[in-house]
């Protein structure tokens, strides 16, 4: 697979309806054993398998949005363990899985397949300084 923006991700951004800046966005790390991605299908977070979320973050900081890139401030994730992780996804919460809707997949970073397992030690997502820091609207 590639990195991906969700179909109906890119449908609420043209509604209006995700604002990256302003709402409540987070990140969940999945262990792709049990979760296939759809890009054109899946749009909230109860169409991921519960079992396939090994850990969720609290709400992204520092975020920005510039000329279509979106980007926001590292995340750490404290003492994880569980499945394997071979991609992340990134959502608007709501607080309840079938609205909260899916927004971008990503399973590679600097051109390399994202894979590890946890080991109860802390794990801190550091986004790209590049110049698609998180992702691009392209």
């Amino acid at each position: 697979m590639a990195n991906i923006i969700y179909t109906k991700a890119k449908e609420a951004f043209l509604a209006g309806s995700i604002a990256l800046v302003t709402d409540d966005i987070r990140v969940i790390l999945i262990d792709t054993a049990g979760y296939t991605v759809n890009g054109s299908t899946h749009q909230y977070l109860s169409d991921i398998p519960t079992p396939s979320r090994v850990a969720t973050s609290g709400a992204l900081t520092g975020k920005s949005v510039t000329n279509g890139v979106f980007d926001a401030a590292d995340v750490t994730f404290a003492a994880l363990g569980g499945a394997s992780v071979e991609a992340i996804i990134l959502y608007k919460h709501t607080g309840t899985a079938s609205t909260s809707r899916l927004i971008a997949y990503i399973d590679t970073s600097g051109g390399s397949a994202i894979s590890f397992v946890p080991n109860g030690g802390d794990l801190t997502l550091k986004w790209s300084d590049g110049a698609a820091k998180i992702f691009r609207l392209a």
